[in-house]
């Protein structure tokens, strides 16, 4: 009896196994995150469980089935991680180099008693199409160009408007500074807000860092939102080099006291933000830090405007140390409205630009200047900035 139930489980399972299998998928993704002078990260989710990899070959006309690849699997503590959302750094390369790559995602169906029942395999387009596309930074390059937008809040016929001319070759980054959703409840607010928009115009090739907003740290899927963007820190402010500018990136947190019944008792902000002080002086005495020519901050939060907290918070804990460090500019959002500050002696010793919700900010940096222009959904040139050194 035994036997002929053993059998009928055996045969139920090849039937229903494949079932499920064909059930299967990438849902979104692939786009770049972290990319350095030797690095990337590449991300992307499945709709099941996984393990996942990457494989990459230089540029150039060869096919990618000429020769074996190297693959890179996302480890754990030593083991390949099976989970839905798949982050894979690439280490080791090449600085200012092209390469490219393709995805697989293997599906893990079950996982007892040291016995792994393996579904099908998905995978970026290898067949129809030339693979996806990435190049390295160079720290010594003499020129280069980014976009920033914010405060699109999932309106994304907007931010369609606003990044239709991003390319890869064109553009070499965009930067995302804050409130690109309202909250966020699960996965899916994320990719339907902005991310799904933001891969099929760009982010599979041209990457994109993330400032996180006020808005981002609202609701219940915010404390996994970070997870989906990853940088040099693991933590949502981080600081990186490229080419003649060194970027760094603060998380101002919320604009309320952290006592607000809109919390609900959940918010320690401003013990974050002190973290965040000794954080940033420290990499403002970096030797990288010091011996870049431009320094750019990135902030969602302006630190003029209102009396509200977080404005206050940002204003006494980040801007003392900030104006000790050459900084040539700050970008930031929130207000929804354009707005130019200048350096204020005592006050702030750099300008602070902040970007409307309906508008980017092109910017060009080279060995003798920054040039910054607004342009509307039309693309029209509405303000122009340039700081020379």
């Amino acid at each position: 009896m035994k036997s002929i139930i053993s059998t009928f489980i055996l045969l139920l399972s090849l039937i229903v196994t494949p079932l499920i299998a064909q059930n299967f998928a990438i849902n979104h993704g692939p786009y770049l995150q972290a990319v350095g002078k030797n690095e990337v990260t590449i991300v992307w989710t499945t709709n099941n469980p996984a393990i996942s990899w990457v494989e990459v070959a230089s540029a150039g006309d060869e096919s990618f089935y000429a020769k074996e690849h190297p693959k890179y699997f996302e480890i754990s503590n030593g083991k390949r991680l099976v989970s839905k959302l798949h982050r894979i750094n690439i280490a080791g390369l090449t600085k200012n180099t092209e390469y490219r790559y393709r995805i697989f995602s293997k599906e893990v169906i079950s996982d007892k008693n040291n016995k792994v029942i393996y579904g099908n395999v998905v995978s970026s387009d290898v067949f129809n199409k030339a693979p996806l596309r990435f190049k390295t930074f160079d720290d010594e390059k003499d020129k280069i160009s980014f976009t920033v937008v914010n405060d699109i809040h999932a309106q994304n016929d907007t931010l369609k408007a606003l990044l239709k001319e991003i390319r890869y070759g064109k553009t070499d980054m965009v930067v995302f500074n804050g409130d690109m959703i309202s909250s966020v409840e699960n996965e899916e607010e994320i990719f339907n807000g902005f991310m799904k928009s933001s891969i099929s115009m760009f982010a599979k090739e041209v990457p994109m860092f993330y400032v996180r907003g006020n808005h981002e740290t609202r609701g219940g899927f915010s404390t996994q939102f970070p997870d989906y963007f990853v940088n040099n820190s693991g933590k949502p402010y981080y600081a990186f080099r490229y080419g003649p500018a060194y970027f760094i990136v603060l998380d101002s947190g919320e604009d309320k006291p952290d006592s607000d019944i809109e919390y609900a008792d959940l918010a320690c902000f401003d013990k974050y933000r002190t973290e965040q002080q000794h954080w940033l002086s420290n990499i403002l005495n970096s030797t990288e830090c010091q011996s870049t020519k431009y320094k750019i901050v990135f902030m969602h939060i302006p630190p003029f405007g209102t009396d509200w907290h977080g404005e206050r918070e940002v204003k006494t804990k980040f801007l003392p140390i900030l104006n000790k460090a050459g900084i040539d500019i700050m970008f930031c959002g929130h207000t929804h409205k354009y707005s130019y500050i200048d350096s204020v002696s005592g006050v702030s010793d750099f300008p602070v630009l902040v970007n409307g919700a309906n508008t980017s900010l092109d910017v060009t940096v080279n060995t003798n200047s920054l040039i910054i222009k607004i342009k509307n959904t039309k693309g029209n040139i509405l303000n122009t900035h340039e700081i020379s050194k």
